[in-house]
């Protein structure tokens, strides 16, 4: 009888030749060993795939053919998938030897988790986060907390977080196959913070493992500020606000979201090249609420407004600072 792992690892790949390598290493390197590790490619054509070393039989390669996005390409190899935890990892994201370990240790210390954080350095620049947990404001805005802050004398302790980021999460698979997974309309951007709000809403929490550690390049694929991140990010901002958010938390906080996104056009003025993928992604997004609203009826809705008020940012001033928008672990 086939052995079958306790954690499956899902790498998607598209042209990331510069950096796959490395990725797939720290994995083989884990000081925990039972897993198997799928890596799905997109597609890509710069030679990526072929370029990799012969890999153990924990390691599959699966090739899509055609860059079907992020979500698209982690549903399906989590569909193929055998771990009871799904943990998922960027191909330009580099993890430490315990990660895996680190990882699946929070499964069995903390109760009633679906969701594990990474602590992320980025690893192009010394000393610096990418991140410690994804936060959510209540008008809508998410954020990774510390990014580009200096780590230099930062002592973390392990948080509960609103969601992780996927470029290195881990989730539990049956948590996440009872949500629907990513939603795939979303394709690439904020389909970790969809996701997460929908477990949340369904009950789960998420841990953020202080030494969980993983370096990540950030943006390595798609492009810092690229055309294609903003006009996402932007798209699936209004998208994930509309669907996810309580009734009463649109009511609540509906104009505030209004309020956001005129302050994105504002400030996309002054930046290079970002009114038009802006405006774009707007555009697109109220186009879509119809479908969007359709999608609200599926949603498990077993948390209350308030339940989520206690891991939503209400303050300001923490998202415009990146600032850190975790609270103390408790048992319910």
């Amino acid at each position: 009888m086939q052995h079958r792992p306790k954690i499956s690892v899902i790498i998607v790949n598209y042209n990331g030749e510069r950096w796959l390598n490395d990725s797939i290493e720290s994995v083989v390197n884990q000081t925990h060993a039972d897993f198997e590790c799928l890596i799905i490619d997109n597609g890509s054509t710069d030679g990526s795939i072929k370029k990799l070393p012969k890999l153990d039989n924990r390691f599959e390669i699966i090739k899509l053919g055609n860059n079907t996005g992020f979500a698209y390409a982690n549903n399906f190899a989590v569909s193929k998938s055998r771990g009871d935890w799904i943990a998922l990892l960027n191909p330009d994201a580099f993890a430490a030897p315990d990660w895996l370990k680190k990882l699946y240790e929070a499964t069995k210390v903390f109760s009633g988790i679906t969701m594990v954080g990474s602590t992320q350095y980025l690893a192009n620049k010394d000393n610096t986060f990418d991140g410690v947990g994804d936060f959510y404001h209540v008008s809508g805005l998410a954020w990774r907390g510390k990014h580009n802050q200096s780590s230099i004398g930062t002592i973390l302790e392990d948080r509960e977080v609103f969601g992780p980021c996927a470029a290195a999460a881990m989730y539990e698979k049956k948590a996440f196959l009872e949500i629907g997974g990513f939603d795939e309309k979303y394709f690439c951007y904020h389909e970790d913070v969809d996701l997460a709000f929908r477990m949340r809403l369904a009950g789960g929490k998420c841990v953020q493992k202080s030494d969980a550690i993983v370096y990540h390049v950030s943006s390595g694929i798609s492009g810092k500020a690229s055309d294609f991140a903003v006009y996402y990010g932007t798209r699936n901002r209004i998208w994930t606000f509309v669907k996810c958010m309580p009734i009463s938390g649109l009511i609540l906080f509906g104009i505030g979201h209004i309020l956001l996104n005129f302050a994105f056009i504002f400030w996309s003025l002054f930046r290079n090249n970002r009114t038009k993928p802006t405006l774009r992604g707007i555009y697109d997004g109220v186009k879509g609420l119809p479908l969007i609203w359709k999608d609200r009826k599926t949603i498990q809705r077993r948390v209350k407004l308030m339940t989520l008020l206690k891991i939503l940012t209400i303050n300001p001033i923490k998202p415009l600072m990146r600032g850190d928008g975790s609270i103390k672990i408790t048992s319910d």
